[in-house]
């Protein structure tokens, strides 16, 4: 019986699994996620340059799942994809400037270093139009 108790006062005080609750975004497994889901959208996408982590607008995990929601902002730079140290790029600063925010749903097993991602969804943010000469 106090088992029970146990773990019933462990759901009230952690959560239940499958719900999604705020988290420490400088977390380990969660930075590491950040990390994958950048990897992730700069080979899926067909442009040649590379777009850099700029800001975690919202972090979430399930307990016990290792299933984190990370809601993100990505700016392009001037660097390639494949360049190394993307992270220290300058952003563009053309009428190409771009930056997306994306929310990703990644299912994450931290010491085996695997990556799920569930489900994802982006969406341009900013675009600066060069102004047309009259």
């Amino acid at each position: 019986m106090l088992w029970k108790v146990t773990l019933l006062v462990g759901f009230l005080v952690l959560g239940t699994p499958d719900q999604f609750v705020d988290i420490d975004k400088n977390g380990k497994a969660f930075a590491i996620s950040v990390e994958h889901v950048v990897f992730h959208f700069n080979e899926a996408q067909e442009d040649p340059f590379a777009y850099k982590f700029l800001r975690v607008w919202q972090s979430q995990g399930e307990f016990f799942t290792g299933t984190y929601l990370i809601d993100l902002e990505m700016g392009r730079t001037v660097c390639r994809k494949h360049d190394e140290d993307i992270d220290n790029c300058l952003l563009q600063q053309d009428t190409g400037r771009r930056k997306v925010r994306c929310t990703y749903i990644v299912k994450t097993i931290e010491w085996l270093t695997k990556f799920s991602i569930l489900n994802s969804t982006c969406a341009q943010t900013e675009v600066e139009r060069a102004w047309l000469a009259l």
